[in-house]
């Protein structure tokens, strides 16, 4: 089964739901089969720049669902069922589920001539460049928006003011609305922080397509500016290809996080040690309270979190005051809870993880020993026992309001996908600014003098070192012009000083 069957699998799917008017929802299908990536952009050239827990998966497609499904007496099934899908790898949830709420009303209401139109507009748009403001024409309306940068500071955003006129300006691009999401569960935040941190297996079951894709995303949103490095999957259906691999019981359950709606699942997920049940919000979209319905059904029971799992921190008690108490919630916006939750966790994450930043930072070799003349250095491993020790002295324990054994934490953490994958991107950035002093020393080097006590094979050897450089910092974009013409010209001179025979060799 390729990908564009699981699509249309999930697609399917929701058409038995039987729920009536519109619905939104997203969902993530792993890249697989015939045409996988084909036919879609490559966004290599973006990220760079780009917050690790914001980059593309070439791995991975998300999908952003429009559903209609009304009464219709022309239709021989009584009603109009029709889904609109955007397809793309980039996890800009925010801003494409407000897409498709421009995008396809237009089309159920005008026909194919408006995706046309949607098509011309966003063929116009600039590159996904991190860090710069972007003006996205959509059908008559701009929405301007902006891709986070590593420079960024944590929870720094972009808002319009209360009615301001103008384009629709999005305060954020990916963050979902966590507090209205989480609200049944919100006591057990910091347990299900833990857990999203370690990897651990989460299964979500909600009534529909919409609360269990945003709150598998919101889960996954709280461990930001860490990338979430396992599989997620906001709505999962008994028809995807890895269905029999994610539900099977001859083996420990995968450290994915899926989100669900049919029944069938509270029995099939059974024997996960982490299931997460939410009944109907207590929000909408729109931040409005909601009214309970009369019916009920197997999904709509009490909300809860089912886990043996024993939290390694404690609780922080006035976050939780702040966020239940129903004095304090009639009081403050529902916009003023979500920023409280969404920054606590920011600097939850950005607490536990300066550490081990601290402690990578201290693998870098020092600059002194970057020499043009010696072998390029290269960070130093990475030793678990020696980072847990600087924990003792110098760990979250120290200014945290949160007390437990983050020791315990930190040896969970180090097992997970998210600290390897971490680890990779830090050991990338490390090598690549090794490499950029490296060439900088090379730019600088007094070539001529080295050259004097040294024979054709040392030189030769040196040549072919730095032409090989070369084109590894330019496959990666980590060669500025300048420092290209830099090199090309001590390479030159180099060659020059060389014999006719050796300068013919290497200049073909």
């Amino acid at each position: 089964m390729n990908w564009m069957d699981n699509v249309c699998y999930v697609l399917y799917v929701f058409l038995l739901t039987g729920c009536l008017g519109d619905t939104q929802f997203f969902f993530r299908v792993r890249c697989s089969g015939t045409g996988c990536g084909g036919s879609l952009p490559d966004y290599t050239f973006v990220q760079p720049g780009v917050q690790q827990s914001l980059l593309a998966d070439g791995a991975h497609y998300y999908g952003f669902s429009y559903f209609r499904q009304v009464k219709d007496k022309d239709s021989k099934r009584g009603y109009f069922q029709k889904s609109v899908v955007l397809i793309t790898k980039l996890p800009y949830t925010k801003l494409f589920s407000h897409l498709m709420g421009v995008i396809a009303p237009e089309y159920f209401d005008n026909g194919a001539v408006s995706l046309e139109s949607a098509g011309h507009d966003i063929d116009r748009w600039p590159a996904p460049l991190p860090g710069k403001p972007l003006s996205l024409p959509i059908m008559g309306t701009v929405i301007e928006a902006r891709i986070p940068s590593k420079q960024d500071k944590p929870a720094s955003v972009a808002a319009s003011p209360p009615g301001a006129p103008g384009p629709l300006v999005l305060p954020s691009v990916h963050e979902i609305d966590m507090y209205r999401l989480l609200y049944p569960v919100v006591k057990y935040i910091h347990l299900l922080w833990e857990l999203v941190l370690t990897n651990e297996p989460i299964a979500v079951v909600a009534s529909s397509p919409t609360i269990c894709s945003e709150v598998v995303q919101a889960l996954v949103n709280c461990i930001m500016p860490l990338q979430y490095c396992s599989d997620f999957r906001p709505f999962f259906t008994i028809h995807d290809s890895e269905f029999k691999a994610y539900t099977t019981k001859t083996q420990a359950p995968p450290p994915v996080i899926l989100g669900v709606t049919n029944p069938f699942f509270i029995k099939a997920l059974q024997h996960w040690p982490h299931i997460l049940r939410l009944g109907q919000m207590a929000y909408d979209s729109k931040g409005q309270k909601m009214s309970k319905s009369g019916g009920t059904s197997s999904l709509d029971s009490k909300p809860g979190l089912f886990t043996l799992y024993k939290p390694l921190l404690g609780q922080d008690k006035l976050l939780l005051q702040a966020l239940s108490s129903k004095e304090t919630g009639k009081r403050r916006p529902l916009d003023a809870q979500n920023a409280i939750l969404r920054r606590h966790l920011l600097e939850l994450t950005h607490t536990f993880m300066i550490p081990l930043e601290r402690y990578v930072a201290s693998l870098m070799p020092l600059q002194r020993h970057v020499s043009p003349w010696r072998a390029l250095p290269v960070l130093k491993p990475f030793d678990a026992d020696s980072f847990l020790k600087t924990v003792a002295h110098s760990g979250p324990q120290l200014t945290s309001g949160l007390k437990g054994d983050w020791v315990g934490l930190y040896r969970r953490f180090m097992k997970s996908a998210n600290f390897y994958g971490w680890l990779r991107s830090r050991q990338a950035e490390a090598n690549g600014k090794l490499r950029t002093l490296y060439v900088e020393s090379i730019c600088k080097a007094d070539v001529l003098f080295w050259m004097r006590d040294k024979t054709e094979v040392e030189i030769v050897d040196f040549l072919i070192k730095m032409k090989l450089l070369m084109q590894s910092a330019t496959s990666e974009h980590s060669l500025s012009t300048k420092q290209h013409q830099q090199l090309v010209s001590q390479m030159e001179t180099m060659v020059q000083r060389l014999p006719e025979d050796l300068r013919t060799l290497l200049t073909r």
